[in-house]
């Protein structure tokens, strides 16, 4: 594309895309070279879906430039269903608002400007868990902490509670040079994982916590994959992975090298996961990769159930049985909305099964405040816990965190006050309980057992199904991407189709975000239904959506 050209252009975007559908990176190990058709469009799909609904618009100042390229490694062909989606994360949309020099403008996606042709005034984006985004307020104890660790002339000033002076300056001082610009130690803060350690053995009732198994890290998960998998080895390097399972999780796995093995989580049981299933999904792998992990996503993402103890022993024999490491996304841990589930961390179920499962099975247990309840997605940090891995691979795993240099230190502190917030009695207390409250709306009347979203399967009639075939935006658009579609050009709703995720063959779903306010919730509610009763815009077919719990 001509430097001359508009950042903005339909001309550019168009040029980007071409681009995008002609690159891919190489498969890893004994796969290189092989390059599966649905690779090369990968990145593109959703995109061209939002793109095809709102329509390239004018340029605009307040836009952002195109700037997300990469492409990701191929699955091999024996064990890809699961990986057709587009990177969720990738795709968020900015609010929409008035302007001045067109009507309604869409700006985000990291593209050029979009302008709304569909009847309806706002988009409502419920594709991604990005609760400011989506209008959640962050709390003010946070941000109180957070404006005075950057700007230490509030401590001395009467603008702040004490208990917040007090933890800024506390911070501060465990900051080098006293300031939050400074690198940390590569694990982190000292002072924030031996308080984080603190948190963990409180939550599991006793269970004590290590301080030198914990690493804080920009992004939860994906060193510790990079230790399990050896991109050269043949057969590569198999992990048992859920369906449906966050599509972020499984492209970056691919990125890594990993050979996913798909394991199927049941769906008309509030997707319980059988151990059953884990027993057909190894069996499936031989002779195609070497599987070394289980990852588990308690609670779920996308489907929001919670795990049972009595599953977690079960998943837990199984991995000391076959010798596995056990990968444990825990990161809406403080999402549960109903009475009867009650989350428990593998760690803490770990060590009340005793020896021998408690001293030899392998953890890593997640946890982030992206997506914990403080919802700070953009400051970029986690922690992993290691347990009973090695002891000959604690300077390995050291360096291969050292690249990083440290987690973003806002990001650190952020993890500090999740964990360790204001405790009765402080100044800070009651606004903080009042707040904290507010950023989990509609948990009442939450369909589901915990976590941020709903996954909500469609019925599709024989007839809309080849209609999504014969309109296809793409040649591997799937029918509930078809859905998505016109749902977001007929009622500005944008949600993420379920075959980003995987999904059982011939089933069809939606996943949307719960965590936004409650006017918002019940404009959503209001708008699917229209959608669904209505016939028009499916200019003529019969299509109906069927929403089960």
């Amino acid at each position: 594309v001509s430097r001359s050209a508009s950042l903005n252009s339909p001309a550019r975007l168009g040029s980007m895309l071409s681009w995008r559908r002609r690159v891919s990176l190489p498969a890893p190990g004994r796969h290189k070279g092989r390059i599966p058709e649905w690779h090369t469009e990968t990145r593109t799909d959703i995109r061209t879906v939002v793109q095809h609904a709102v329509g390239a618009g004018p340029p605009h100042t307040t836009c952002c430039d195109e700037t997300d390229t990469g492409a990701v490694d191929a699955q091999p062909p024996e064990l890809r269903a699961m990986s057709r989606a587009p990177q969720s994360g990738s795709k968020d949309l900015a609010p929409v608002g008035e302007c001045k020099r067109c009507p309604l403008l869409l700006c985000g996606l990291g593209g050029p400007t979009m302008f709304i042709k569909g009847p309806f005034k706002t988009v409502i984006d419920v594709s991604s868990g990005n609760l400011h985004s989506a209008g959640i307020k962050p709390l003010t104890f946070v941000r109180q902490v957070f404006a005075a660790c950057l700007y230490p002339q509030l401590i001395k000033s009467n603008k702040l509670p004490a208990d917040v002076k007090q933890r800024a300056q506390a911070l501060l001082e465990e900051c080098a040079g006293g300031s939050v610009g400074s690198y940390t130690p590569t694990r982190g803060i000292p002072e924030v994982i031996h308080r984080i350690s603190q948190f963990i053995t409180w939550r599991d009732k006793g269970a004590a916590s290590n301080p030198e198994n914990i690493y804080l890290t920009p992004g939860s998960q994906w060193n510790i994959l990079k230790i399990l998998v050896n991109r050269l080895a043949s057969p590569g390097t198999g992990i048992l992975t859920p369906v449906p399972c966050y599509s972020t999780s499984i492209l970056s796995m691919n990125l890594l090298g990993a050979i996913l093995v798909p394991y199927y989580l049941d769906e008309e049981n509030g997707w319980e996961l059988h151990v059953q299933e884990l027993h057909r999904a190894l069996a499936s792998a031989k002779g195609v990769c070497n599987p070394r992990a289980v990852y588990i996503i308690n609670p779920g993402n996308p489907v929001g159930q919670v795990q049972s103890k009595k599953s977690m022993q079960e998943v837990i024999q199984f991995v000391y049985e076959k010798r596995l490491i056990l990968l444990a996304d825990e990161v809406y841990q403080d999402s549960i909305y109903t009475g009867n589930s009650t989350f428990y961390s593998y760690r803490k179920v770990l060590s009340e099964m005793g020896p021998p499962f408690s001293d030899t099975v392998e953890l890593a247990s997640f946890h982030s405040v992206s997506k914990g309840f403080i919802g700070e997605c953009g400051l970029r940090c986690g922690y992993v816990e290691l347990v009973n891995l090695d002891p000959s691979l604690k300077d390995y795993i050291y360096k291969l965190f050292s690249k990083d240099s440290c987690a973003p230190v806002l990001g650190q502190i952020a993890m500090d006050l999740m964990t360790n917030p204001p405790q009765p009695g402080d100044p800070s207390y009651s606004l903080y309980e009042a707040v904290s409250t507010e950023t989990l709306p509609c948990v009442s009347h939450h369909p589901v057992n915990g976590g941020a979203f709903l996954f909500p399967k469609i019925d599709l009639p024989t007839k809309a199904v080849q209609k999504a075939k014969v309109v296809k935006l793409n040649k591997h658009q799937q029918p509930d991407t078809f859905y998505c579609y016109r749902l977001l050009e007929e009622t500005g709703v944008y949600a993420c189709p379920g075959s980003e995720y995987g999904q059982a063959a011939g089933s069809h779903h939606i996943r949307v975000c719960t965590l936004i306010s409650r006017d918002v919730m019940e404009e959503l509610l209001t708008r699917l239904s229209k959608h669904n009763l209505s016939l028009a815009h499916l200019r003529a077919l019969e299509y109906s959506l069927l929403v089960s719990h």
